[in-house]
């Protein structure tokens, strides 16, 4: 709750816990299990941020973060929390935000885009899963694309610039270094995988441009983007790679503006533990830089997940804003990563921060902000306060209502096609092909030899079928010959056979057997002569 200049987040009785608006960029951490309240905790946050003329954009995992445009509803539940901490003298009321919604897949929100050349190799190569040697590759075709003036839209165009590459493999790796198909055709295969999941929408026109995230509306509250991601965190490499993507376009975007009275942007990242998952160290390197650079650019980032102790130490380290819910041990691992949760409080002699941390309730927190001078306030027990806006999701009418009520939804509702690789590279292969079909094509050596080959390849291929037709037509003709002169026989004796008894008599056999002999002769011949005619 945004109270005299600071965010008030929760209380113990007659104690305050504030976050102070010139330390907000000094990024936090919002950590506990399931149904701890931490969905409560970002809540009151962003709604305060946006309050306090700060722009918020967040990721919302489950679908009940959507509530921010609505009011709240006073319930028996919310009048008892209002009473319990005294909310009235502070000028609680239930209020909507202003909330613009994103989503990949478009059903829940307006695209969120960008492209292919801007969220660059190195990301796609982790979404990939790609080794070094295709990663290098994959890299090479970027090089290939820009010196050669392709632009690289959307995955079509980068499908066609890899085939373009696969199939001139020779040329390209005399130039840019060794490329080979068995990589070539992996990269495809791994595109194609993650194109079957729905990827290619993230990827196109007209990208996202930050001045449309970065804003307050007009009675000066901070807009709330929401990117709807229940369907984006199932696949949690693209999931990752998208918010990274996000990081680094602030980080490389908006200028040095160093200590400033309150954040230019707050950024929340929900289950960030998928961002450090299988991240290679190089990744991992650029995320450490860039969380520790970006707050001088006026941006905090509040990273949200079960167990602080999957955030590399060299990032937890940097979030100087904690909020603690519960942290249950069981296992072996679990009690050693809750001493680690514990010892990396300020120490507070007057409670024991280990059994607390385990007996917490929901929307109970052990809490450690920043004071004036940027250290961390000893930890604190405190109970977190109620949002303002309504809890938990809303429907589909009301969602359509908001994202169509946006004032940037006529430019991000519908997709742009520009000429870009896939359309040029298609023309060139018409063009390629029509002058050819003239004549009047200019061959590279290497295309000659490959024509070469293949007008051998299909004149041999000519000379087998003719030599094939002509040893069926013997075949035919040696078996109409054979049928010609035993029907010919046949019909001969028949006819001699007829004549004879009606000149002879059937009594003079001998006769008739020397008549039939010629009859059948004659009848071969016959139909041999009208054959070959």
């Amino acid at each position: 709750m945004y109270v005299d200049g600071k965010i008030l987040i929760g209380k113990d009785g007659d104690k305050e816990f504030y976050i102070l608006p010139n330390m907000a960029n000094r990024h936090g951490l919002i950590a506990g299990g399931t149904g701890s309240g931490k969905t409560i905790t970002l809540k009151v946050m962003a709604e305060s941020f946006s309050n306090m003329g700060v722009p918020v954009f967040l990721a919302d995992v489950k679908g009940d973060l959507a509530g921010m445009c609505v009011e709240g509803e006073n319930t028996d539940d919310m009048k008892k929390r209002i009473e319990k901490f005294s909310l009235d003298k502070y000028g609680f009321k239930y209020q909507k935000f202003p909330t613009q919604f994103f989503e990949i897949s478009r059903k829940k929100g307006l695209p969120i885009r960008t492209t292919i050349s801007n969220f660059g190799p190195t990301l796609l190569t982790h979404i990939f899963n790609l080794n070094q040697t295709q990663s290098d590759i994959l890299n090479l075709i970027f090089k290939i694309a820009d010196d050669e003036g392709l632009l690289l839209l959307d995955l079509k165009d980068l499908k066609k610039m890899i085939e373009y590459v696969g199939n001139n493999i020779k040329d390209f790796s005399s130039a840019y270094g060794n490329i080979t198909m068995p990589s070539i055709n992996s990269i495809l295969r791994s595109m194609i995988s993650l194109e079957q999941e729905g990827i290619g929408l993230l990827f196109g026109e007209p990208e996202l441009e930050l001045s449309d995230i970065i804003k307050t509306d007009s009675d000066g509250k901070g807009i709330i983007s929401i990117l709807h991601s229940a369907a984006l965190i199932l696949s949690p490499k693209v999931y990752s790679a998208f918010m990274l993507w996000f990081i680094s376009e602030l980080y490389e975007s908006l200028p040095e503006v160093g200590d400033l009275d309150k954040p230019r942007l707050v950024f929340f990242f929900d289950e960030a533990h998928l961002l450090f998952n299988d991240c290679p160290k190089e990744l991992l390197k650029k995320i450490d830089q860039m969380t520790k650079l970006i707050r001088s650019k006026g941006v905090g980032i509040y990273f949200i997940t079960q167990d602080p102790t999957d955030i590399p130490d060299t990032i937890l380290q940097q979030l100087g804003n904690k909020v603690q819910h519960v942290h249950r041990a069981y296992t072996a691992k679990d009690k050693k990563n809750h001493k680690a949760i514990c010892d990396s409080f300020r120490e507070n002699k007057a409670i024991d921060v280990s059994e607390i941390l385990e007996t917490l309730g929901t929307g109970e927190a052990l809490v450690s902000l920043l004071d004036e001078k940027g250290a961390p306030n000893i930890v604190e027990f405190a109970r977190i306060l109620p949002p303002q806006s309504k809890m938990g999701t809303i429907d589909d009418a009301t969602r359509e209502q908001v994202i169509k009520a946006s004032s940037i939804y006529l430019k991000y509702k519908d997709d742009v096609d520009r000429e870009s690789a896939y359309e040029i590279l298609n023309k060139k292969v018409e063009e390629s092909a029509a002058a050819i079909e003239a004549g009047e094509a200019k061959l590279t050596k290497e295309q000659e030899k490959e024509l070469k080959a293949r007008q051998k390849e299909l004149e041999k291929e000519e000379k087998t079928k003719a030599k094939e037709t002509d040893k069926l037509n013997k075949k035919i003709n040696t078996a109409i010959k054979s049928v010609a002169r035993s029907t010919g026989s046949t019909l001969g004796r028949e006819v001699t056979k007829t004549l004879t008894d009606t000149i002879f008599g059937s009594n003079n056999t001998a006769t008739k057997r020397v008549l039939g002999n010629v009859g059948a002769a004659l009848g071969r011949n016959i139909l041999g002569t009208l054959l070959k005619g």
